[in-house]
């Protein structure tokens, strides 16, 4: 997953360019836009193709971090969304920051 600075670069990500991100089908993204209706909100062009802002970005990927992750169903990520979704951002955002901090330890540690 880019980072913020990143993902920020481009207004606009493409289907294809999302799901290589999360290293998943194109069809996944189009169910999650579908029962997470309201939550994410992809442009769509004349033909029906999707882009997504970075901000569609960020909530797939919590979308995919509740759902790979913590084993979540999608009724149960849509409701633990809805209902306490500022809650888990900053928690995901916590866990990001814990993750990218034991990634540059284990870069540390193996150029010592």
């Amino acid at each position: 997953m880019p980072t913020d600075e990143e993902l920020f670069s481009k207004q606009y990500y493409s289907i294809g360019d999302v799901a290589n991100m999360f290293r998943m089908n194109p069809s996944l993204i189009r169910t999650w836009t579908n029962e997470f209706d309201g939550m994410l909100q992809p442009k769509k062009n004349k033909k029906g193709d999707r882009y997504f802002r970075p901000d569609d970005v960020k909530t797939l990927h919590l979308i995919y971090h509740l759902i790979r992750v913590r084993k979540f169903t999608l009724e149960g990520a849509r409701d633990h969304l809805k209902q306490q979704k500022k809650k888990t951002e900053k928690q995901f955002a916590v866990i990001q920051s814990l993750q990218q901090f034991r990634t540059f330890l284990l870069e540390l540690k193996a150029s010592l």
